[in-house]
């Protein structure tokens, strides 16, 4: 089909996404509220530590599974199932988020849940995954802002391999590339957010997604009192 006009406005899509998406390692999560005493209360897992990053905090989540997931929403709800042990039909969607795009080369889709579960109690948490899970009002993320610091991740044209031998990833010489990208170019700082709670310490992906939380709700104050009407 020859490119015309016409095709190009038929083709272009008619909600941007992320180019080059299906090249990083894809995964959701879902941001789960919990109604307790009237409250609303985020509830993180704490990982197990027989598993990669054990003992960190997350969001209920992972990767996104082409032949049984048909949405990066279905692969938040079906983690969450699998991790907690809660039926999905206890769990209400709310929306999403904006997708996460992380320099770790991984995509993280947020989608913001209720579970309607009365008390953590009530879970039934995998322990080959989790270790614990636990509750923080979401008042207590907008009374306590966190420590912001920043790193500078860099794009790194030659690798070493476990032998100690030099590996090209990218010809610079042979592709005739300026010298600046004979070496590691870029370092953009990003911001890598910290918050210290009575229950852990809560920082890098995470954090993020509750920064960007709050940032919509302060955002819709301006219009709106409530976090959630219904």
């Amino acid at each position: 089909m020859p490119i015309n006009i016409n095709t190009i406005k038929t083709q272009l899509p008619k909600c941007p996404g992320i180019m080059g998406k299906s090249e990083f390692i894809n995964t959701a999560v879902l941001v789960s509220l919990v109604l307790k005493a009237g409250e609303l209360h985020f509830l993180f897992e704490e990982r197990s530590s027989s598993i990669r990053q054990g003992g960190e905090i997350c969001f209920p989540g992972g990767f996104y599974q082409k032949d049984i997931d048909n949405s990066f929403e279905q692969t938040a709800i079906r983690e969450t199932t699998e991790e907690l042990g809660i039926n999905a039909s206890k769990i209400e969607i709310l929306g999403p988020m904006d997708t996460l795009l992380a320099p770790i080369g991984v995509t993280i889709d947020p989608f913001v849940g209720v579970l309607h579960i009365d008390d953590i109690s009530q879970l039934n948490i995998n322990n080959h995954e989790v270790a614990r899970v636990f509750l923080l009002p979401v008042s207590y993320f907008q009374k306590h802002a966190p420590e912001t610091y920043q790193v500078k991740p860099m794009a790194h044209p030659v690798d070493s391999t476990p032998d100690g031998k030099t590996k090209v990833l990218l010809p610079f010489e042979k592709l005739g590339l300026p010298k600046r990208y004979h070496h590691p170019w870029g370092g953009v700082p990003m911001n890598i957010y910290v918050y210290h709670t009575p229950e852990a310490m809560i920082w890098g992906l995470t954090a993020k997604i509750v920064y960007y939380f709050l940032l919509l709700y302060e955002n819709q104050k301006k219009c709106s009192d409530s976090l959630i009407t219904k």
